[in-house]
């Protein structure tokens, strides 16, 4: 979702594709991304169901979530418990960067308790229970994976610029929280993935404002395509990784 200079590479080493038959969930579905890949999926062969989960669910096949409160994680997560059809994608693809009448900070004095605790709320803590409650709900044989969108700017090792301090922390903690997540889900469906994922540069409401001209700025449907692609390739050993659009890691 964020600036970054991108390269072209490969995607990891090919395994067997997600199987057939599941059900997929798009979380954050109203958003430039979100929406695009909910398309995408639901012309998809391997899926035969893909649900929409946002605060504005109004759609067909959407259920109502609203990110900033568990209750409404836990009940969607029954929702989709209750249809009883293997879950082998779930894509969460929220973010918060600006709004509020805040913009990314570029130095200290910027700093704002409020937007800190909303940028968390938004960008770690309620991907965290959406953790909590669908990862149980993936299919126990077969590939299925479990996917949040991250960025380029939440690590540490690729911080050369400075600035934008809630948006890179609440990345980075985010990292940190599936990394760990993975470890756990590893034991019991060691077929499963837990990623995450660099969507690059998208002409969306969240990084437009700042992508810079000569940037590779992707279209939220290319950007889509290029992940489910990845995910579609990835194998099991990569579970806790953290890619980008191509499918190359990016450093913690």
């Amino acid at each position: 979702m964020t600036p970054d200079g991108d390269g072209a590479g490969s995607a990891s080493q090919a395994s067997p594709s997600i199987p057939s038959g599941g059900l997929a969930v798009v979380i954050g579905a109203t958003g430039g991304i979100g929406e695009a890949l909910s398309a995408q999926l639901r012309v998809d062969p391997r899926f035969s169901r893909t649900l929409a989960l946002s605060r504005s669910a109004l759609a067909p096949d959407s259920i109502h979530l609203d990110l900033t409160l568990e209750a409404s994680i836990k009940d969607a997560a029954a929702t989709v418990a209750a249809l009883h059809l293997p879950l082998r994608l779930v894509v969460v693809a929220t973010g918060f960067l600006h709004g509020h009448g805040h913009q990314p900070e570029k130095a200290l004095r910027q700093l704002d308790a409020a937007h800190l605790q909303h940028a968390f709320a938004v960008n770690v803590i309620g991907p965290a229970l959406v953790m909590k409650h669908f990862l149980p709900l993936l299919a126990p044989q077969g590939k299925s994976v479990f996917a949040a969108l991250s960025a380029r700017v939440g690590s540490i090792g690729d911080n050369h610029l400075g600035g934008w301090y809630s948006y890179r922390t609440c990345k980075a903690a985010l990292n940190q929280m599936l990394h760990t997540a993975a470890v756990e889900l590893k034991r019991s469906r060691p077929d499963a993935l837990c990623v995450l994922l660099h969507p690059g540069t998208v002409a969306t409401r969240l990084s437009s404002p700042f992508a810079k001209t000569g940037l590779d700025v992707q279209t939220p449907q290319q950007s889509a395509a290029r992940m489910l692609a990845v995910l579609n390739e990835l194998p099991a050993a990569a579970t806790g990784g953290f890619f980008d659009h191509r499918g190359e890691p990016v450093a913690w």
